[in-house]
């Protein structure tokens, strides 16, 4: 018992750099939240679980790896950055659209956009192939083939309970916002999208 308090500080410690840092899915998960409060934050978790638990279970087995993949990096960077610049592109859009007594409405489902945000999020996928394939590898020592569901389930809770609440606080602080400053943080966390978009590119070049 133990050990599997001490292995999941460790894993909870660890995670923080990933679950925490602001990225894409961050960015995107406060324009949902400003929209539909913390469901949003939830349902984007579970689009990013459903990558993450493949992901995890791919790197448990042995199967996914830069070295199978040497290009892997590249075109995903490549993937992601036109993902972002047609999603921030849609949200300025329809931000500049929106008439006074209507607040920002956005008409793709959080759960595919954390899809999306996830699946080609270079720096996601290098986070779990270098730090979280250590956390991984250490569990399998432990508890085999068990320690790869382990290690998913004392990491996962933390990006809900992250997501949910940025969400959430998102929500509340929408509720303040005049419709002019609204549009302009909507057009700001489009911008910052389109920011990681073109690091994403200018990474691999």
């Amino acid at each position: 018992m133990n050990q599997i308090l001490e292995f999941a500080g460790i894993v909870v410690l660890v995670s923080v750099s990933g679950v925490m840092t602001p990225g894409p899915l961050f960015t995107a998960n406060v324009a949902y939240g400003l929209q539909n409060g913390g469901k949003a934050g939830i349902k984007m978790a579970i689009g990013h679980a459903i990558v993450e638990l493949p992901l995890v279970v791919l790197l448990g087995i042995g199967v996914f790896s830069f070295e199978i993949f040497p290009e892997f990096q590249t075109w995903i960077s490549v993937l992601g950055a036109i993902a972002l610049f047609v999603f921030a592109g849609i949200q300025i859009k329809t931000t500049v659209q929106i008439k006074k007594e209507n607040k920002f409405n956005l008409k793709h489902d959080a759960v595919i956009t954390g899809i999306i945000l996830s699946a080609l999020n270079p720096f996601f996928i290098i986070w779990w192939l270098s730090i979280g394939f250590k956390l991984i590898s250490d569990a399998m020592l432990i508890w085999a083939f068990s320690g790869i569901i382990i290690v998913f389930l004392l990491h996962i809770w933390m990006d809900f309970v992250w997501l949910y609440s940025v969400a959430h606080l998102a929500s509340k602080s929408s509720k303040i916002l005049s419709n002019r400053k609204y549009k302009i943080l909507m057009i700001g966390l489009s911008s910052i999208l389109i920011y990681f978009g073109i690091s994403f590119i200018s990474d691999v070049i």
